[in-house]
């Protein structure tokens, strides 16, 4: 990762459980690259993303493995790791996706002490 990236990028099930050993608070947006409402919400992540490095993880699933392993039917959805496990979630609404406030909210819910 380059310091001046705001998050971590992973493509596969494997480099993404590789990636939440790194950190124990982990929050990931799984997206795919063909979804117009990931398109929208990936500079918003990206900017709650900033100063966070490995604690904010991008995964494109265009495979759909991620999607599979963590029972995910709609992108893109934010999840909370911690420990390696996922203990939160925020789901699209279908036809609708994520806006601005929902992402924000997510995130900051997420690193609340």
């Amino acid at each position: 990762m380059r310091p001046d990236e705001s998050c971590v990028t992973v493509n596969t099930l494997h480099d993404l459980e590789q990636a939440l050993k790194d950190s124990d608070r982990v929050v990931a947006m799984v997206y795919v690259t063909w979804c117009p409402y990931c398109r929208k919400a990936l500079p918003v992540f990206e900017k709650q993303a900033a100063g966070r490095g490995r604690q904010m993880l991008l995964v494109a699933d265009d495979e759909e493995h991620v999607a599979d392993a963590y029972g995910i039917d709609i992108f893109p959805t934010l999840l909370l790791f911690e420990k390696g496990l996922p203990v939160k979630r925020l789901d699209s609404r279908p036809g609708q996706g994520l806006n601005d406030k929902q992402i924000a909210d997510f995130v900051h819910s997420c690193f609340l002490v």
